[in-house]
């Protein structure tokens, strides 16, 4: 399998399971699925969630890591993910959510398990353009929660992607990030028109 799962923060992965345990949490998540889920839900496939502040001219980008997110998986799907987020007091969990993201998630990793070589999953959310990406970073022995894309690494755009980006079609970072780059600049132009 050329995907190497990094192994998430121990910490990270209690405080999901502790939400999963509790019926409080459960309940109160806005997640239908997740609570007519039958049988036991369990966390799987956590990927880093690392965040595209913003892209630089350059060809470069500043990246942050904003949490672990966790697959929920009930039987033979995933019906829900769980979020975690770093805090000052250290690894807390965040909220359940669904959504197109999840089969999305699911598609694009079963994608990536075919490709010949070998990759670190993640995923680069870039919020001002409302994208999420599968990120299949090159080097399977780096840090999964520290780095930045490297241009010959591979984003695949999770559906909805943004229009004119299609979703599901792998790109090396030196083609993507360009385009980013140019729609995340754009973005405030376009509120000071109004």
């Amino acid at each position: 399998m050329p995907l190497h799962v990094p192994p998430a923060p121990a910490p990270a992965l209690r405080t999901v399971l502790t939400a999963l345990g509790s019926p409080t949490a459960v309940r109160e998540a806005r997640t239908p699925s997740l609570l007519r889920a039958q049988g036991p839900a369990t966390p799987e496939l956590p990927l880093p969630v690392h965040v595209l502040d913003r892209p630089v001219q350059d060809g470069s980008s500043l990246t942050r890591l904003a949490g672990w997110r966790f697959l929920i998986r009930c039987g033979d799907r995933a019906v829900a993910a769980a979020e975690t987020m770093l805090t000052a007091d250290g690894w807390a969990f965040s909220h359940f959510f669904e959504g197109p993201y999840i089969a999305s998630t699911e598609r694009a990793l079963r994608q990536a398990e075919t490709m010949k070589q070998p990759y670190q999953p993640r995923l680069l959310s870039v919020p001002s353009l409302y994208m999420l990406t599968l990120w299949l970073h090159g080097d399977c022995t780096a840090d999964a929660s520290t780095g930045h894309p490297a241009p010959t690494d591979l984003l695949v755009p999770l559906a909805p992607a943004p229009p004119g980006i299609a979703a599901h079609r792998p790109l090396r970072v030196a083609e993507l990030l360009p385009v980013l780059t140019h729609r995340v600049t754009a973005v405030p132009l376009l509120g000071q028109i109004a």
